[in-house]
């Protein structure tokens, strides 16, 4: 119990019969149910209670429509009767009222048949409901389980990232013999002046640097090429710093973002924004709509999905020389749109059935990526 006594705060302990500090542990008592079942219990009492609201409104909307049907139906029924009635001699007119009534009878049985048919559909897509409403809690409350496997995704990225340096470095061993061999050759030959020439040009420091062009009304980059000192990357993204150096040294080369052929950036192409911004940005999309974002946890990006019940995020590794998901898809491409492109025409998971059909562009001004083109 907390106490306030003019300037004097002080914390005062309930005690029990036995003179103990009296204390009640949740789940302790014979009665208390465990919290697993009283979570489950309340997710699906809340999915239940969304549901037949959804349906309540549902059924109001389609009765509706279904008494307005008949009722437009039934008196161009009895307008065609009364019309005919003029036509016939007095003694066929009790026959007309017979007809009429059996008629009335009639749609007034269709209607009931199919009143029956609406409650039996919405009662279906009521007990639907629920059960999407219950995976959506449910998939909520496992969200923070995640963390453990995309830290088993990152340490297959390691893996991936080492086998890839080590071929580099094989490849330029095997660059370098090659090197001193044509050397050797043009030395006795005596054609070093062309064999210079050749190889002119050739160093890696020197790719160029693509910087965004603020003053242009549309994205499109202009190219640098500045020295630089030798980048080495740690075994993972620790500072989004490193990350807008990543970007700069190993994947503006590669000409990651652009469209294809072009110096615009992609529309789908996103910075260094988080999961949650992500699905903001994806929130009012319908299913399909797709955007890529720089991955604060591997050296790579993220592709957020969005589905007809929610998002996915895929990671997508680029730490090679190559961009491949992980753990989803085997298919490697030589470039990020290449990687884009592909998934427009053929499926992400033969499960989920993912094809990259809207690109969600950016709400920023200026836009969330212009620190990776600064």
């Amino acid at each position: 119990m907390y106490i306030l006594e003019g300037n004097d705060r002080r914390v005062q302990w309930l005690h029990g019969s036995d003179g103990e500090i009296w204390v009640w542990i949740m789940g302790d008592s014979p009665g208390d149910k465990p919290y697993e079942q009283i979570s489950e219990e309340l997710m699906a009492e809340r999915a239940r209670q969304q549901a037949q609201k959804e349906a309540e409104e549902l059924w109001t909307q389609k009765e509706a429509e279904i008494t307005k049907k008949f009722r437009d139906a039934m008196a161009k029924e009895k307008a065609k009767i009364v019309a005919e009635k003029w036509k016939i001699e007095t003694e066929d007119r009790k026959a007309a009222k017979v007809m009429e009534e059996k008629i009335q009878e009639e749609l007034k049985k269709r209607e009931e048949e199919e009143r029956q048919r609406g409650e039996e559909q919405i009662r279906k897509q009521e007990e639907l409901r629920a059960k999407e409403l219950y995976l959506s809690l449910k998939q909520a409350q496992q969200h923070s389980q995640h963390n453990e496997h995309e830290d088993q995704e990152w340490k297959e990225q390691l893996r991936r990232s080492k086998a890839a340096d080590e071929e580099r470095s094989h490849k330029a061993r095997r660059a370098r013999d090659e090197y001193r061999r044509q050397s050797l050759r043009a030395i006795q030959k005596g054609k070093v002046a062309g064999l210079s020439n050749l190889f002119k040009g050739t160093s890696l420091n020197n790719e160029p640097e693509i910087k965004l062009n603020s003053n242009s009304p549309s994205p499109v980059m202009t190219l640098t090429t500045p020295a630089r000192k030798a980048w080495e990357r740690p075994s993972r993204p620790i500072s989004r710093e490193i990350l807008i150096r990543w970007f700069k040294e190993e994947q503006l080369p590669r000409r990651a973002g652009f469209e294809r052929n072009t110096h615009a950036v992609a529309p789908w192409f996103h910075g260094i924004i988080s999961r949650q911004e992500a699905e903001e940005l994806l929130m009012n999309k319908s299913e399909g709509a797709f955007l890529v974002r720089v991955s604060e946890k591997i050296w790579g990006y993220a592709l957020s999905y969005r589905q007809q019940s929610g998002f996915k995020h895929f990671l997508v590794d680029a730490s090679g020389d190559f961009y491949s998901f992980l753990g989803v898809d085997p298919n490697r491409h030589a470039t990020l749109t290449d990687l884009i492109d592909f998934h427009k025409e053929e499926i992400i998971t033969s499960s989920g059935g993912e094809l990259l059909l809207e690109p969600c562009g950016q709400r920023k001004n200026p836009p969330d990526y212009s620190s990776l083109f600064e």
